[in-house]
């Protein structure tokens, strides 16, 4: 008994009516959205969009190869390639030009870092008050206290021993002889090296953090006692509010981010503790890069402002204009995207 010859195998037909009409809302709609993508940013489209634009990708993509497999006609299967192609280079491939790097950073990215990270902010800046207050208690009880806080290379002749008439003269001297340029440069250098310090050893559990901090804040205290217990309390604000609200500020900020990954080393929750860190770490660098820009301000406004403005109400002024213009800028601007786990 002969057998029966075997049929050859074939790919199945897939009928090009009925498998555009199935798949071409789709197709549409992904076409609709890179084409947003590619006139103007990612910020065209909603939240539903971004969420669908990865689905619609793969399912064109998976379109494609059923098209090339079937051989279905030449100018359906141009049509997937070229949308796919596109497709890729809106989500994986295109670069985002320098220029708007920058944007989104300063009108998204730094200011939501900072945002997301409020609550490290304010232990930093309570933590920094609370010192001040306990080193202007102990210096005012015993100026010895003063010394022990202090480094001697920062106090440029401001010390409890100083003349009531030797420290308002530092207030207000224009600089010309140097040596208050030189002190206000170790001074800004100091606390950019706390700020930095802060941040980067904040994966020790964040205590380096904390004690830097507090650092800070004992010799706030101590410098504010110094001029206090002479009487010039107020010409001493006065004298850094123009650089310190954006100093002091930055240092906290940079606090803060050392504080966030600290804590998320030390209680990692469900994650392991690099991926609580990396996580942690996104967030806080990039909070981190914004205060060197703040850190190079008030550099500019040591420089320029504290020897040249040495009228009280002036510095008061200017000192309050940039605390209410950081704040402003971080915590009550509007319609602002929030990316950063806020």
């Amino acid at each position: 008994m002969s057998s029966l010859p075997l049929a050859p195998v074939t790919a199945p037909l897939v009928n090009a009516t009925r498998f555009r009409a199935a798949h071409e809302a789709d197709w549409a709609r992904l076409e609709e959205l890179v084409g947003d993508l590619e006139k103007r940013s990612i910020k065209s489209l909603d939240e539903d969009d971004l969420l669908a634009l990865p689905v619609l990708y793969r399912t064109t993509l998976s379109s494609l190869s059923v098209a090339r497999d079937t051989s279905l006609d030449r100018s359906l299967i141009a049509y997937l390639e070229q949308l796919c192609t596109r497709a890729y280079f809106q989500i994986y491939g295109v670069p985002t030009p320098a220029r708007q790097q920058v944007e989104i950073f300063f009108s998204d990215s730094w200011p939501n870092a900072v945002r997301a990270l409020w609550k490290e902010t304010l232990i930093c800046a309570l933590l920094t008050v609370a010192a001040a207050w306990v080193a202007y208690l102990l210096v005012q009880s015993d100026p010895g206290w003063f010394f022990a806080m202090i480094p001697e290379g920062l106090t440029s002749g401001r010390d409890p021993s100083a003349s009531a008439e030797f420290l308002r003269g530092t207030l207000y001297d224009s600089g010309g002889d140097g040596w208050l340029m030189t002190f206000a440069t170790y001074l800004f250098t100091h606390n950019s090296q706390i700020a930095i310090f802060a941040f980067a050893l904040g994966f020790a559990f964040a205590v380096p953090t904390i004690l830097l901090i507090l650092y800070n804040g004992l010799m706030l205290g101590a410098f504010f006692a110094v001029f206090a217990t002479k009487g010039l309390a107020f010409n001493f604000a006065g004298w850094l509010m123009i650089h310190g609200t954006t100093e002091l500020f930055a240092i906290a900020i940079a606090g803060a981010a050392g504080l966030r990954i600290g804590t998320a080393v030390a209680f990692p929750g469900q994650l392991s503790r690099m991926e609580s860190a990396v996580e942690a770490g996104r967030i806080s660098a990039t909070a981190m890069a914004g205060t060197v820009i703040m850190l190079a301000i008030a550099g500019l406004l040591e420089g320029i402002g504290r020897q040249t403005i040495t009228d009280d109400v002036s510095r008061y002024l200017i000192g309050t204009l940039m605390i209410v213009g950081w704040t402003t800028y971080f915590y009550l601007w509007p319609a602002r995207n929030a990316r950063n786990g806020e």
